[in-house]
């Protein structure tokens, strides 16, 4: 079922943002933050693309956000700035942006101080989408364990928010390429309740926001990526 999302409470979400979403002790470590890294234009959300070290190729798919995002504007009713913004864990305006997102095929591997600025950031209220385009696994689950040695990689229930926010699936994740021919699957690491980071396995959501030419995937595919992209949205921004 679809929702269209009000303007205030998009205006509220991102007035919480990266800088008023965390726990309490999350807050006293961000107050420096939220006084020097404010957003230049706190009225617009977007989706910004984390540029992480290690070689993998993590600017994969340059059509894909940009088509995320006008679907977030012109079906969802999110504004949005449609450019695609790119930012490394060590920029300082990391924390200007609630959401980032990661695809790719290779290699992640974060300094010590990206460990800390990760984490930071995500028990702050930040919010990290990561698309496997295939071959990220192994280095996903690694990184992640380095920046959460204290929590585990879970799978989402099909019941989960996450999966109804605006557009209903019932299934979990939707399957848009086969990759290994496995059922496709949404991981999770949690920060109390709240879903800090979303990791989509044996999916690829993020090659079905691409332009219909790249891949050829049929139109009821990209749909249902990008529909699955705009649950993903709604939920960083309401949760």
């Amino acid at each position: 079922m679809h929702k269209r999302l009000l303007p205030t409470i998009i205006t509220l979400g991102l007035a919480a943002s990266v800088l008023l979403g965390g726990t309490a002790q999350a807050q006293v470590r961000l107050n420096r933050t939220v006084e020097e890294e404010k957003p230049a234009n706190p009225s617009q959300f977007t989706v910004a693309r984390l540029h992480y070290p290690g070689g993998g190729d993590w600017y994969w798919g340059s059509s894909a956000l940009p088509n995320l995002l006008s679907f977030l504007r012109d079906e969802a009713g999110i504004p949005v700035s449609t450019a695609e913004v790119r930012v490394k864990p060590s920029d300082d305006d990391l924390f200007n942006y609630p959401f980032i997102f990661s695809t790719g095929h290779g290699n992640i591997r974060f300094s010590d101080d990206d460990l800390v600025r990760m984490r930071r950031y995500l028990t702050g209220g930040g919010f990290w989408l990561i698309n496997d385009s295939y071959g990220m696994d192994k280095a996903v689950r690694r990184e992640l364990a380095r920046i959460f040695p204290d929590r585990e990689l879970v799978e989402l229930p099909f019941s989960h928010p996450i999966y109804h926010e605006l557009y209903e699936f019932p299934d979990g994740p939707p399957k848009i390429h086969e990759h290994d021919g496995k059922p496709a699957r949404g991981f999770a690491i949690l920060d109390g309740d709240r879903v800090v980071v979303y990791y989509d396995v044996e999916c690829d959501i993020g090659d079905g926001w691409e332009d219909p030419q790249v891949h050829k995937d049929p139109p009821a595919k990209r749909l249902a990526a990008l529909r699955m992209g705009a649950n993903i949205a709604a939920y960083a921004l309401t949760h």
